[in-house]
């Protein structure tokens, strides 16, 4: 299945015609093209916006930005000097391996290590592992974090920061019904951190969005 390598992302093609792009820089999917399974025609999935530098200067607005060591401003004592949402972002991944390559899908892995940018900001011993894996009408984004030290804990949080391409005023995001979530589009500060329960049975933007819920479950289906 071809793997097509640039100077600056990995593109994977599936025979069939749907493919992903991956920057070395963040490691961040850039792309994903797919077809509905009633329909030939290819579609991006991913929202990239239009204002989003490609070209390594900073981390790219939108795609699917790898989180790690944290979320958000940093608050553990181990990470008071980075960034917001850490460095994984913005650091050059190696390619590591094709890990799957047949009819059913093809896999790369790509992988980060501390460096001497890392270092000067984070001490702590890591090992990141991230799978991407392109199917015909999938695509599947794993992160692995390994902590190599055999005496110095790791606490971190980890995530994969998605942007879907959708209809704003069409898509609907379940389950989410009987959860409780902070609103952080509320004026005041108070607001913003009192937890509102989710009364609807699907959940809509189309008014501008920002909830932060709790407990999520760990399949969540966006539909339009």
């Amino acid at each position: 299945m071809p793997i097509e390598k640039t100077h600056d992302k990995i593109i994977l093609k599936h025979p069939k015609g749907p493919s992903v792009e991956i920057l070395y820089y963040g490691a961040t999917v850039i792309s994903w093209k797919a077809a509905d399974r009633n329909s030939s025609s290819l579609s991006e999935r991913i929202f990239v916006s239009s204002k989003a530098a490609l070209d390594g200067s900073k981390p790219v607005r939108g795609g699917i930005p790898v989180v790690f060591p944290c979320f958000g401003a940093p608050e553990h004592p181990d990470h008071l000097k980075l960034s917001q949402h850490g460095f994984a972002r913005n650091q050059v991944w190696d390619v590591d391996s094709v890990v799957m390559d047949n009819e059913a899908g093809v896999s790369v892995r790509l992988t980060l290590h501390p460096n001497p940018a890392i270092a000067a900001v984070y001490d702590k011993s890591f090992a990141l592992s991230y799978v991407v894996t392109l199917a015909e009408h999938q695509l599947s984004t794993d992160l692995h974090v390994g902590n190599p030290s055999s005496t110095d804990a790791l606490e971190f949080q980890a995530l994969l920061h998605t942007y879907v391409r959708a209809p704003a005023n069409d898509v609907a995001i379940a389950p989410l019904q009987g959860k409780y979530y902070v609103d952080k589009t509320e004026a005041s500060l108070e607001a913003r951190s009192k937890l509102k329960e989710e009364k609807r049975e699907a959940v809509d933007v189309r008014v501008f969005t920002d909830s932060v819920y709790e407990d999520a479950p760990s399949k969540i289906d966006v539909t339009w």
